[in-house]
C-alpha cells in the first residue's frame, strides 16, 4: 500500500538548496512511502475576513482539498532571520482554517532544516516544531536534521556530491518511514 506524503518546501528560489533537498528525497524514500512536492508560493496571505465571509480565494481551497489528501506531512525549510520563512508559515496559518477544520491534525510530520550556514537552520527548525505541537502534527524527534554547509552539497544539477550526507538522507527517510507507519491515521 503506498502512503502519500505532502513535502513543503520553505524556499522560493529556484536554485534553492531546500528543493534540491526536497528533489533528492523524493529518489531515495522508500516503500511504501510515495512524496510530492505540494507548492505554496501561490498562496495569498491568511485573512480570516475571507472565511468568515464564506469566500476564501480558490487557492486556499484548492490547498485545503489538496492536502486532506496526504497521509503525512515533510517540512523542508531555510532559516530567514531565525525563523521560519513566511511563506511556510502561511500555508500552515491557511491549513490550519478556518477553526476546528484544520487540514493538519493527526498526521505523522517530520522536519528537515536545510542552510548554506554552519548550524543548518537550527533556529527554523524548532520554531516550525512549536507550530506543529499546536497544529497537532506528532512530529518525529530523531533523527534531527540540520543540513548545513548546503552549497557543497549538491552538483549544478541538483545530485547529492556528498556521499554522507546521502547516507544520512537514506536514515533519515528510513527512520520517517516508520514514524508514519507507527503514527499515521487509520482510516
Amino acid at each position: 500500500m503506498t502512503v502519500k506524503i505532502a513535502v513543503f518546501v520553505g524556499s522560493l528560489r529556484k536554485e534553492s538548496y531546500n528543493l534540491k533537498t526536497a528533489k533528492a528525497l523524493l529518489t531515495l524514500a522508500p516503500k511504501p512511502l510515495r512524496l510530492e512536492i505540494v507548492k505554496i508560493g501561490n498562496l495569498p496571505l491568511y485573512n480570516q475576513d475571507f472565511d468568515d465571509e464564506g469566500m476564501p480565494p480558490a487557492e486556499w481551497t484548492a490547498f485545503r482539498e489538496q492536502v486532506k489528501a496526504f497521509a503525512g506531512l515533510l517540512f523542508v525549510t531555510p532559516e530567514y532571520n531565525r525563523s521560519v520563512p513566511g511563506v511556510l508559515k502561511n500555508a500552515l496559518d491557511v491549513g490550519s482554517r478556518p477553526y476546528g477544520k484544520s487540514v493538519w491534525g493527526g498526521k505523522p510530520g517530520a522536519v528537515i532544516s536545510v542552510s548554506p550556514g554552519a548550524i543548518g537552520g537550527f533556529g527554523a527548525n524548532h520554531h516550525l516544531r512549536q507550530s506543529l505541537v499546536f497544529l497537532d502534527i506528532p512530529a518525529m524527534q530523531q533523527p534531527e536534521a540540520y543540513i548545513g554547509s548546503a552549497a557543497q552539497l549538491f552538483d549544478s544539477n541538483g545530485a547529492i556530491t556528498n556521499e554522507a550526507t546521502r547516507e544520512f538522507f537514506i536514515k533519515f527517510m528510513n527512520a520517517f518511514a516508520a514514524w508514519v507507519t507507527k503514527n499515521a491515521q487509520k482510516p
